[in-house]
């Protein structure tokens, strides 16, 4: 049986190594496409209000995800009747992590409370410190 060259080992190798670094990075993509999405609820939700998340991941568009969440008190306890209802928020990114779009179970954010958002609060350490998932 002939051993396989130096070369093609190499070659194979470096295939093997370039696709789990390109798998690694739509890991990333998606985790900091989740991160910012879960930083946007604080900001859309009635203030003083503390969330429960119960679902985020992908959500039905290509570049989207997709929060479920509901409501509680401030002291963390279930809320009852209309407020106690599963909530949503869905963020579609274009390349990359940039967030194109969000649309919550009211309907879609308008443009200018969009570019107040991405420019002036996800990135700040309030929005890190307010992250319902970041505990």
């Amino acid at each position: 049986m002939a051993r396989p060259a130096p070369r093609a080992a190499l070659a194979g190798a470096l295939a093997l190594g370039w696709l789990a670094a390109g798998f690694g990075c739509d890991t990333a993509t998606d985790m900091r496409r989740e991160t910012l999405c879960r930083r946007a609820l604080p900001a859309l939700s009635p203030e003083g209000a503390a969330l429960r998340l119960l679902r985020v991941g992908p959500g039905s568009g290509r570049g989207s995800v997709r929060v479920d969440y509901r409501l509680a008190g401030a002291d963390g306890a279930p809320l009852k009747g209309e407020e106690a209802r599963v909530r949503f928020l869905v963020c579609t990114f274009g390349p990359g992590t940039e967030l194109t779009a969000l649309t919550t179970e009211r309907g879609p954010v308008n443009g200018a409370s969009l570019y107040l958002l991405r420019h002036y609060y996800l990135e700040t350490p309030e929005a890190e410190a307010s992250d319902p998932g970041g505990r």
